[in-house]
């Protein structure tokens, strides 16, 4: 079963990307985010529990409602998040 996002962030690149996404953010209670990167690579840090995975065009990371979150840069990279109501992709990932 594939579901579609309900919203997105506009792409952002190394140079646009929000500060507020390189600090501790959360998405909001039922929210689930999928960050997907469509060029590049980037890191992306889980806080609670503490684990960081690179995440890359052909491995998209979901990210839990409320689960406090930060994005690192680690090079040129393009990036955009959907936001979902339910788990975003097909198979739950352990990491979130």
């Amino acid at each position: 079963m594939t579901i579609a996002p309900y919203g997105s962030t506009p792409v952002f690149d190394e140079h646009s990307l929000p500060d507020s996404l390189r600090k501790k953010h959360n998405t909001r209670d039922g929210t689930w985010g999928l960050l997907r990167v469509l060029e590049g690579e980037v890191r992306l840090v889980y806080l609670d529990p503490p684990a960081e995975r690179v995440v890359t065009i052909d491995d998209p990371a979901p990210i839990l409602p409320q689960s406090p979150h930060f994005v690192k840069l680690v090079g040129p990279m393009k990036m955009q998040v959907e936001f979902y109501r339910a788990h975003p992709l097909d198979t739950p990932d352990p990491e979130g």
